[in-house]
């Protein structure tokens, strides 16, 4: 823990978003600046439609290289990762990815849950997990398994989440240790990687 700021050492950042998640991730992630060190782990559900662009869009918008996590691959530092559609995502305790076909969670695949729980056990009291804007459940035991593990637990204020369920669902389950608006989360990122340096 950095005793000047209060916050942990964070090595990895994971993200679960629904409904309205994609403004609001690129209202946290367009401000980071080139040369971020941290990876980000997305879990984005949306219609199969539109799923496929998603990497796209956010490689126009932000400075980070983004990718869609390949089975097997290493987690890269300052590399933005988004789940393959229709399949569930983990991180291994080798920090690779592992893509599966198991099961939909909450009527998701990729689930939030899925990826929270394995980055918890690969990464424990160094991850930081964020969980935004969604419509339904998914993250919420995800995200209290991260603090079991020691992890960092972010919410967005859900009076400000376009759609409140997935917050206000993880809150029902625990007590993060933030709850903020997404300019917020967004500045909290920008310190947890300055103390990663």
């Amino acid at each position: 823990m950095n005793s000047a700021t209060g916050l942990p050492s964070i090595e990895a950042i994971v993200i679960g978003a629904s409904a309205g998640g994609v403004e609001a991730l690129l209202n946290i992630l367009s401000p980071l600046r080139k040369g971020f060190v941290l990876p980000i782990i997305v879990v984005l559900h949306l219609p199969d439609e539109r799923r496929s662009q998603l990497a796209e869009v956010f490689a126009r918008r932000v400075c980070l290289p983004v990718l869609e996590a390949g089975d097997k691959t290493p987690v890269e530092a300052g590399t933005l990762y988004f789940a393959t559609p229709g399949y569930h995502l983990s991180v291994e305790h080798d920090r690779s990815f592992s893509l599966s076909l198991e099961d939909r969670v909450h009527h998701s695949r990729p689930a939030i849950d899925y990826l929270f729980e394995s980055a918890a056990d690969a990464y424990g009291p160094t991850l930081a997990a964020v969980l935004l804007t969604g419509a339904n459940r998914d993250g919420a035991r995800g995200l209290a398994h991260v603090k079991e593990r020691g992890g960092l637990t972010i919410v967005q204020d859900p009076d400000e989440a376009q759609v409140a369920t997935m917050p206000k669902a993880a809150l029902d389950f625990h007590q993060p240790d933030h709850i903020l608006p997404v300019r917020g989360i967004g500045r909290l990122l920008v310190e947890l990687e300055r103390i990663a340096c």
